[in-house]
């Protein structure tokens, strides 16, 4: 399953924090998309370098959230959001070579206030052969740094379906 870019739609701003769900579940929807191996991400020994998963793992979710009409950097309500990571890893059980295909298989684990975790298991052939996961937290782009922010109600209801 792919998708292309699009615009995405007008979403508001959710100020309500009395109101605001606390999801601690590990939610079952899965996003799945195919990367084929290149030449240039494997090692002398001719296998995946192992910093090529986080990678694969970054293109699973940009097509995750295109998916759902947003993206790792984007303009809500007249503010630039970005999703940076604070946490990154990846656990490796076989090795992937040039000209495999592997399926990513992405499932959001958990909607924070501020951040959302999500994990990618690697398939080649039926069977998983690594799995990584990650953290990204909503932040408010400017021109000093980031900061951290909740998580508008709108993009928060995308992330949990």
């Amino acid at each position: 399953m792919t998708s292309r870019d699009q615009n995405a739609p007008a979403l508001s701003r959710f100020t309500n924090r009395a109101a605001r769900p606390t999801t601690d579940f590990t939610m079952p929807a899965e996003y799945v998309t195919k990367h084929r191996v290149q030449f240039a991400e494997t090692d002398m020994a001719g296998v995946v370098h192992f910093s090529y998963y986080f990678r694969m793992m970054e293109e699973v979710e940009h097509a995750f959230l295109r998916s759902l009409g947003l993206s790792v950097v984007m303009m809500h309500e007249a503010v630039e959001i970005g999703w940076p990571r604070v946490a990154a890893s990846c656990e490796y059980f076989a090795p992937l070579r040039f000209e495999d295909e592997v399926e990513l298989k992405m499932r959001v684990t958990k909607v924070g206030e501020k951040s959302f975790n999500y994990e990618v298991d690697f398939h080649w052939e039926g069977r998983r052969v690594a799995t990584g996961k990650m953290t990204s937290v909503c932040c408010e782009m400017q021109a000093t740094g980031m900061r951290a922010i909740p998580i508008p109600e709108g993009i928060r209801r995308k992330l949990e379906a």
